[in-house]
């Protein structure tokens, strides 16, 4: 990281306030915020996907509208060239070097996010599943006045194909309606990566996301339940999510992460997570 990175990430971190715990991270490059949005993408050894993904954000001009911010978990790949990236609309590339998995990173990307003073933040999988198309979608209903769009692939206008029926028993008949229960809103596709979240909804000390509580898959199951619970105002949005035929391209095992991914739902609706 060069000097400039490197003060940067200071100014950067010197704002957290002090309750805050975010993972050690730099900063690869950031072009500077041009945009009252930002998406971020968190990635780890995507290979091909993402440098596919990036340019589906490309064609569909979605540097136009949001700053684009890929949250890197450290991969060793090679595939987050930066001149690629740049040359394709994405302002900046954040590299977590702090423990943990999945709610790690989108720790670091939400914190940058809130100090940089985006309105709000929509997050998508680098793995090239989900369209970005439907990205100026979730960003209009945040200017109506929600605080936390959910993308399903399971209400009226959405689309999925290729999805493992073992992840897609566990969403519509366990984690789905638990959640729905518990949190007191109707969710139909709930480990769904593709969201958005208001600043002031994740600022809110009664949400406190900032926490090393949230190391692995823990986040998404706590905001999907702590969010509406305390009255924010929640919507789906259809979108299509489409896997390739063959191999899953997915960080989760089919038996034991899906095991996992219901233990730490029952963790959040029992109020395990609340601050």
């Amino acid at each position: 990281m060069g000097s400039i990175e490197e003060a940067q990430l200071t100014e950067i971190r010197s704002q957290f306030p002090v309750d805050w715990e975010v993972p050690e991270f730099r900063i690869d490059f950031w072009d500077g915020k041009t945009c009252d949005y930002c998406v971020i993408i968190p990635v780890i050894n995507e290979g091909e996907r993402i440098r596919e993904f990036v340019q589906r954000l490309k064609e569909n001009r979605i540097d136009s509208i949001a700053d684009i911010i890929i949250v890197d978990g450290g991969s060793t790949d090679g595939s987050l060239d930066f001149a690629f990236l740049r040359s394709h609309g994405v302002k900046g590339l954040l590299t977590k070097i702090g423990p943990g998995k999945l709610s790690s990173q989108l720790r670091v990307g939400y914190s940058f996010g809130l100090i940089c003073r985006f309105h709000g933040l929509v997050t998508i999988d680098g793995n090239n599943k989900d369209d970005p198309s439907a990205i100026p979608d979730f960003i209009r209903l945040l200017l109506k006045g929600y605080d936390f769009v959910q993308a399903s692939r399971f209400i009226k206008g959405g689309l999925h194909r290729n999805t493992p029926p073992s992840r897609y028993i566990a969403i519509r008949l366990v984690h789905a309606p638990i959640l729905s229960f518990f949190s007191g809103f109707r969710w139909t596709d709930t480990t769904q990566g593709f969201r958005a979240y208001s600043e002031r909804c994740l600022s809110d000390h009664k949400v406190k996301p900032f926490r090393d509580i949230f190391s692995e898959y823990e986040l998404l199951a706590y905001l999907s339940y702590r969010i509406p619970k305390i009255k924010y105002r929640c919507i789906e949005q259809p979108v299509s999510r489409i896997y390739p035929k063959g191999k899953v391209p997915t960080k989760i095992s089919p038996l034991r992460g899906n095991l996992r991914l219901v233990n730490t739902l029952l963790k959040a609706c029992v109020g395990r997570f609340n601050p």
